[in-house]
């Protein structure tokens, strides 16, 4: 059966555990896993697509905030803004990595920037963003830099009768903007750090407020657990600020990012993932051994 499913997966011992444990939560017996309870969750930064040498989302909000900036000069000496200008490399380092303090700063910054504004205006802005800036590697959009094997992870777990989530640290309204066109995955299946929003006068309206705290370290299965009544069956990561969230799986997959010639090989930010996933026995998927391709628009 290994053979016939996730194409673009190399024969091995990370494919064939992901096969023969869903072969064993959809057959009848003691791994047998309900419809129902077949829930699987995924990271989307690094997870899904490629994260380096910042979140994707960090380049769609810092160009806004650059444009901000023009607008009112005094921005310059408030954080993030000043960080950001600054290139500060602490800062930074500490966006790359998700930590809870840069990332708390970041998305005060983002509600305030967007407060007010409706949900179309959100998407529309992404969806300009998709369409017409490059990531500086490959010189692509970055909605092309998205995992081919993990789509077709996700489409062989659709198959199975799993329900598919995608659990990211990033903003939820954003991953919701292109959700259904790239992963095939319903907007109401995106679970991410949110906004709040009111009902003003017959539509919806973004306010500054984060809702339900940030989606990263404990917040994850939180969350997940908030939309769905359940924790997931299979979760799949690669950074410390999953470890919770893979730690609430029966079955989890981390991502090692390994291969500098197809895609980034780095390994900060994962370092305790690493060693929980040795303690706890996680499927460590190798980009440069277990993926014979890695993107799906053919790029080398």
């Amino acid at each position: 059966m290994a053979g016939s499913v996730l194409p673009s997966w190399n024969e091995g011992p990370a494919k064939q555990a992901i096969v023969d444990f869903v072969a064993g939560a959809i057959t009848p017996g003691d791994d047998f896993v309900e419809v129902a309870d077949r829930i699987a969750a995924f990271d989307n930064d690094g997870t899904l697509w490629s994260e380096q040498p910042l979140p994707p989302q960090f380049d769609f909000v810092f160009r806004k905030w650059g444009e901000e900036v023009k607008a009112n000069p005094a921005l310059a000496q408030v954080e993030p803004y000043k960080g950001l200008l600054a290139h500060d490399m602490s800062f930074l380092a500490g966006v790359a990595t998700q930590d809870p303090e840069a990332i708390s700063t970041l998305f005060a910054a983002f509600s305030r920037s967007w407060a007010g504004t409706t949900p179309e205006v959100f998407d529309a802005e992404v969806r300009v963003w998709l369409q017409t800036v490059k990531q500086p590697k490959f010189g692509v959009p970055y909605i092309d830099l998205i995992y081919k094997p993990m789509l077709e992870l996700i489409e062989y777990l659709t198959a199975n009768k799993f329900r598919v989530f995608v659990c990211s640290g990033g903003g939820r309204d954003f991953m919701r903007a292109f959700a259904e066109e790239a992963w095939g995955i319903n907007k109401e299946n995106v679970i991410g750090t949110a906004a709040e929003y009111t009902y003003v006068d017959g539509g919806i309206v973004r306010g500054e407020q984060v809702l339900g705290g940030l989606d990263i370290g404990p917040g994850k299965p939180e969350h997940i657990f908030a939309q769905t009544g359940r924790l997931p069956i299979i979760a799949g990561g690669n950074a410390d600020v999953d470890i919770e969230m893979l730690e609430s799986a029966r079955f989890a997959v981390i991502i090692q990012h390994d291969d500098d010639t197809r895609e980034f090989e780095y390994t900060a930010g994962a370092e305790r993932a690493f060693t929980r996933a040795a303690e706890l026995g996680w499927t460590v998927v190798s980009v440069k051994n277990d993926w014979n391709v890695v993107y799906g628009k053919g790029l080398a």
